[in-house]
């Protein structure tokens, strides 16, 4: 198995509200293969997908009862220490919610956190130790 990840899909409550989030609020673009019951936007070399959350778990097989921390966050890295403030403004002013506000990291970085309308907790990082290619694509240490 190749070392991928190809989509990542967020079930929300109300597509519509998610939607003006990611797109109107934090001004992500919508790709055109988004539908009437699924928002599609390319994520550098990834895709997110917002789609409902009922009917997410139907399409899994499992029950859509449960709430609180589900071990997952989705990390946002940015170029600079400043663009981490940024980020974390914008998504509150968009609607979502400062979980940690931004600070100096142990591991020698500096990140916050912010939910979105659904609870979906994006961690926004600078990592001096992690490269960014020119369209933004995150570069690991080998």
């Amino acid at each position: 198995m190749e070392q991928r990840i190809s989509i990542i899909t967020l079930g929300v409550a109300d597509l519509k509200k998610a939607r003006k989030f990611y797109v109107d609020g934090l001004g992500f673009k919508p790709s055109s293969a988004s539908q009437e019951g699924i928002v599609f936007i390319q994520m550098g070399g990834i895709g997110l997908a917002l789609f409902n959350h009922d009917a997410l778990a139907e399409d899994a097989t499992v029950p859509p009862s449960g709430g609180g921390f589900r071990g997952v966050t989705i990390a946002y890295n940015t170029r600079t220490k400043e663009e981490v403030d940024e980020v974390m403004k914008l998504a509150v002013k968009a609607g979502g919610r400062a979980m940690r506000p931004a600070a100096n990291a142990n591991w020698g970085g500096y990140c916050g956190y912010f939910a979105d309308p659904d609870g979906h907790l994006w961690e926004v990082a600078w990592n001096p130790s992690f490269g960014l290619s020119a369209n933004g694509d995150l570069q690991l240490p080998t």
